[in-house]
């Protein structure tokens, strides 16, 4: 897949789903090649074919770089120093390679990338928390290759703002799939390379806080994240070096469980050797609990095959729920109430083992200015505050969530301003077999549940719901947030609206 056209610009790269060549596919192709070359039992060792083939992607940085020093990111960031970052960690890897296997032609090659690269990093700026500690990442591996006072400098300057980690164990981004694997690697590569144990605190906290983020399977909670995986599917594959790392240097048997559930990569067993030395019995990881996470107001309930999200506070997708294979994407609810009528809630509590979460609305009319004022056609919003309200309607909504010994039971209530039509979503994961409803008209994948129960099935796993509730089919409330994908089930109603949901499975 390498483009290796001469008559090509890209000639070098990699093209990416879209024909777009990024530096970072590059730096893939110089450290994938450059672990296979020297592994003494790659079948590509001391492959010429495999140098020519770094060759020409260490060409094609040396024409994309910038003037700066920095490579682009082309879907987003230009002259980017932390894709120049992630792309060194990789370029920095395959020097050091290069080094401990005795490999000057490698080492040759890519001298004057990382080193240009340093040059870039020790004054490029960053867009988000995590690039930080990626940028730190790099300097140290090139600080520990090609020593030099300012590296340790930037690292010291970006370090003393202190490091991002939350009561709860989660950095600033809560980027459960991604970001959170790609800083636990990098403050565990600075605190190989630099000799800096301490930096290994904040990923304990984060990995013995994911430990209760886990679905069946390992596959991990994203409701949380404030990033672009937010309720995508992944797994902890990115947490592999860290959990690998520390499963051996603790003799933690949780980590060891989690870090053979995903392979490692070639090039990293080879830069680290602490990673060949024998881990510890594996042991097994929560299956059974119920945990608060106060902080990110997230609570989170396993027993076994069952696993449950409640977003206490600031989500509309409040409660989140699966066994096994059957899974419930998200439940929400909102009224017709003046256009914003989507339940957030923004309290909540804990009474005894059920979670209650609350939200008030108010629905205001506006009077003239008196004594009268002029409002020019840009004004109307910074003069709404200033006008006297009148017909104040007011919405109450309450959320309670509570565990049964065969699933849970959810409470929905709303009062206040009186026949307000209101629309419960219950949104289903792709690919299962949805009974008991029937299809709402012109609504892609919405179904309704007049009464009953419904069956969700997917595999050998069925969660049931209702019973079910439809006063009207005004499933999409106008002020709601849009329909979530895929199959969705309705129950419908006015307020005062108080009605329980059963959750149970079989």
């Amino acid at each position: 897949m390498q483009t290796t056209d001469p008559a090509s610009p890209w000639r070098g790269g990699y093209p990416d789903a879209h024909g777009l060549h990024n530096g970072g596919s590059a730096s893939g192709v110089l450290i994938q090649c450059a672990a296979a070359i020297l592994q003494e039992k790659s079948k590509f060792h001391r492959s010429r074919e495999l140098f020519e083939r770094m060759q020409l992607a260490a060409g094609f940085m040396n024409r994309k770089v910038s003037p700066d020093g920095n490579y682009d990111l082309l879907v987003t960031n230009f002259n980017s120093p932390p894709d120049t970052a992630f792309i060194t960690l990789n370029v920095a890897s395959a020097a050091f390679l290069a080094r401990k296997f005795a490999d000057r032609d490698i080492a040759s090659l890519l001298e004057p990338i990382v080193k240009r690269s340093g040059a870039a990093l020790v004054k490029g700026g960053i867009h988000t928390p995590n690039h930080r500690w990626v940028l730190c990442a790099a300097l140290s591996q090139i600080q520990q290759l090609y020593p030099d006072p300012s590296y340790l400098r930037r690292i010291d300057q970006w370090l003393a703002e202190g490091i991002d980690i939350d009561s709860d164990g989660q950095y600033t981004e809560r980027s459960t799939v991604t970001y959170n694997g790609i800083t636990n690697r990098a403050f565990t590569v600075m605190a190989i390379k630099l000799a800096r144990p301490q930096l290994l605190d904040p990923v304990r906290k984060n990995l013995e806080s994911m430990l209760y983020l886990l679905h069946p399977g390992t596959e991990v909670v994203t409701e949380i994240s404030r990033r672009q995986d937010q309720y995508t599917r992944g797994g902890m594959g990115g947490y592999w070096l860290a959990l690998r790392y520390l499963a051996i240097k603790d003799r933690n048997g949780q980590y060891e469980t989690l870090a053979r559930r995903h392979g490692p990569g070639l090039s990293e067993m080879m830069e680290f050797d602490e990673l060949s030395q024998p881990g510890p019995e594996p042991a097994p990881v929560p299956e059974d609990y119920q945990k608060d996470f106060d902080f990110l107001k997230v609570g989170r309930i396993r027993r076994g095959p069952v696993s449950a999200t409640i977003l206490r506070e600031g989500n509309s997708r409040f409660f989140c729920l699966r066994r096994g294979e059957a899974v419930i994407e998200g439940v929400r609810f909102a009224a017709a109430f003046f256009g914003k009528g989507q339940f957030v809630p923004s309290r909540s509590s804990k009474p005894g083992n059920a979670y209650t979460l609350e939200q008030s609305l108010e629905g205001p009319y506006f009077q003239p200015f008196d004594p009268p004022r002029t409002v020019g056609t840009e004004d109307w919003d910074a003069t709404r505050p200033m006008r006297r309200q009148t017909e104040v309607c007011h919405m109450r909504y309450r959320a309670e969530i509570k565990e049964r010994p065969n699933g849970f039971d959810l409470r929905i209530a709303a009062e206040g301003t009186r026949d307000v039509p209101l629309a419960v979503e219950i949104n289903l994961r792709d690919g299962g077999a949805l009974e008991g409803c029937e299809t709402v008209p012109q609504v892609e994948g919405a179904h309704l549940l007049r009464s009953g129960y419904a069956a969700y099935r997917m595999g050998a796993d069925t969660i049931r719901f209702g019973p079910g509730l439809a006063e009207h089919t005004y499933t999409q409330v106008r002020g709601a947030q849009p329909k979530l994908p895929g199959t969705s089930v309705y129950l419908t109603g006015y307020t005062p609206f108080d009605r329980v949901i059963e959750f149970r499975w079989g």
